[in-house]
């Protein structure tokens, strides 16, 4: 039996009756804050190159994915090898340049098929997304979040949408470094601590504003 069936064996034991009463109270959605944990312990690993615990975090994190997956399998839902099936067969199709005959050179040519396969399907499945921006987790931080966002707005070149002026923010980069970025940030932080103000909030709600901007921008003058 491979490592992976008798792991699959021991959490669906620790379910089962006469298992583990902590284990048989969970649901996907208590299990929520566990997955984040672990998967941050598992990115400090990363961090730090500490391999022997890297492998004890990747294992953490596999436990929070058999786990999700024993609860779906429970309920009639799906199980692992459903899991494992539909992203092997979408690695697959997200990769014609390996796995069919397209040829291509770089990374960025990679990208950009993807983001047309990936939206082919979306379409094909009536899941096609209405606006600029490409839909985000709720849950992603606010920092990612804003950079995604600018990201998307400087691809399609509607920086000037926002209340932003290029200028400041080119002032801005020229004499950054990551030094500086993480104590700037860090003060702000702190101000925002001794303001009683929420940084996280704020600045998500200050992305979204952008976002709404930038889209009514261009229902007014469309990208053509």
């Amino acid at each position: 039996m491979s490592a992976i069936a008798e792991l699959r064996q021991t959490i669906a034991r620790l379910r089962a009756p006469g298992g583990c009463p902590w284990d048989q109270e969970q649901t996907h959605a208590t299990l929520v804050r566990c997955l984040i944990d672990e998967v941050s312990e598992l990115i400090d690993t990363i961090d730090r190159l500490d391999m022997p615990h890297m492998r004890e975090e990747l294992g953490d994190v596999l436990i929070q994915v058999l786990f999700h997956a024993q609860l779906a399998e429970e309920a009639g839902l799906f199980d692992l090898e459903d899991v494992a099936r539909e992203v092997n067969e979408k690695l697959i199709r997200r990769h014609p340049h390996v796995f069919g005959d397209k040829s291509l050179e770089t990374s960025a040519q990679v990208l950009h098929q993807w983001d047309l396969i990936k939206a082919g399907e979306k379409k094909a499945a009536g899941r096609v997304e209405s606006g600029l921006f490409k839909a985000q987790p709720p849950r992603l931080p606010a920092l990612m979040f804003a950079e995604v966002v600018w990201k998307q707005v400087d691809k399609l070149q509607l920086a000037d949408a926002t209340k932003f002026d290029p200028a400041r923010i080119r002032e801005l980069s020229a004499n950054l470094t990551e030094a500086s970025l993480g104590q700037a940030l860090f003060e702000l932080a702190a101000a925002a601590r001794m303001l009683g103000l929420d940084p996280e909030g704020a600045l998500r709600r200050t992305t979204n504003q952008v976002m709404q901007d930038v889209e009514a921008q261009h229902q007014a003058d469309p990208i053509t």
